[in-house]
């Protein structure tokens, strides 16, 4: 097995414990993430308590199992909006006049200057702290990154024999757009969501560590990590294993990420 290979399955195996983790939490790690026990508070990792207990006793390895949800559940839908806005971006600057791709591309350029997640905290600083606020934020951060991908992608279709031949054969623009150039997109956008969730994860998770996402006492990485934040020189594990599950996630979607990328451009 080669050394690709291997990372490859790795990779595959550590997102498949967590999807199984936001899917079946109850299933994994039977108990209450909620329920507390103040004279069980602050011990460290045993084999009573894997990942050690928190300031309220509460065991963290459930809450972390518990957490998975939320935390790839936003990291999807953050991606997800994302991708739609930028492909709107995209296909505004691909396949539009030339100075709407102008105009769309400079705004692109502008944004994507601008570091990702100040964009995230400027959008969250006019709509509020909060889940659905910083799933939007995190989206609308990606989305220009995205839009100059896909609009790279469809300047290429655009000059292939066949979409002339449809453009030729007097079919509208919508219908070419939706028959011929977005299928040949799909996998270009399979991959950007692949890499994107591992970033949009890890954003969220910083916006939560921030206090502007999920909040307390809900079992989601980011959230926990604030919450160990404050006991970092004495409960080293309320940090360091949530720390260690939004690592992993980031670092396995953008293994498989890299690995299908490169197998489409060989393919």
């Amino acid at each position: 097995m080669s050394t690709r290979t291997a990372s490859e399955v790795v990779a595959g195996a550590v997102l498949a414990v967590l999807l199984a983790c936001a899917v079946a939490p109850s299933l994994i790690a039977p108990a209450d993430p909620t329920a507390i026990a103040p004279a069980q508070a602050f011990q460290a990792p045993s084999w009573q308590h894997w990942f050690g207990t928190d300031e309220s006793g509460r065991d963290l390895l459930v809450r972390i199992v518990h957490g998975a949800g939320p935390s790839l559940l936003i990291g999807a839908a953050a991606t997800a909006v994302g991708l739609v806005l930028g492909l709107v971006l995209g296909a505004a600057a691909g396949l539009g006049p030339r100075w709407l791709d102008f105009g769309t591309s400079r705004a692109m350029e502008v944004l994507f200057a601008f570091p990702g997640l100040l964009l995230a905290l400027l959008f969250i600083a006019v709509a509020g702290p909060g889940v659905a606020s910083s799933t939007i934020a995190v989206g609308l951060a990606t989305a220009p990154g995205y839009g100059r991908l896909i609009r790279t992608r469809l300047l290429t279709l655009r000059s292939a024999p066949y979409v002339e031949s449809a453009v030729v054969l007097g079919r509208s623009a919508p219908v070419v757009f939706a028959r011929t150039l977005l299928p040949g997109t799909v996998r270009t956008l399979f991959v950007l969501a692949t890499l994107g969730v591992g970033q949009s994860v890890v954003w969220a998770s910083s916006l939560s560590y921030l206090g502007l996402g999920v909040p307390p006492p809900a079992a989601e990485w980011g959230a926990l990590l604030n919450a160990g934040r404050v006991y970092l020189d004495t409960a080293w594990w309320l940090t360091f294993f949530p720390g260690l599950f939004i690592v992993a996630t980031a670092a396995s979607a953008t293994v498989l990420g890299r690995s299908w990328q490169k197998r489409l451009r060989d393919a």
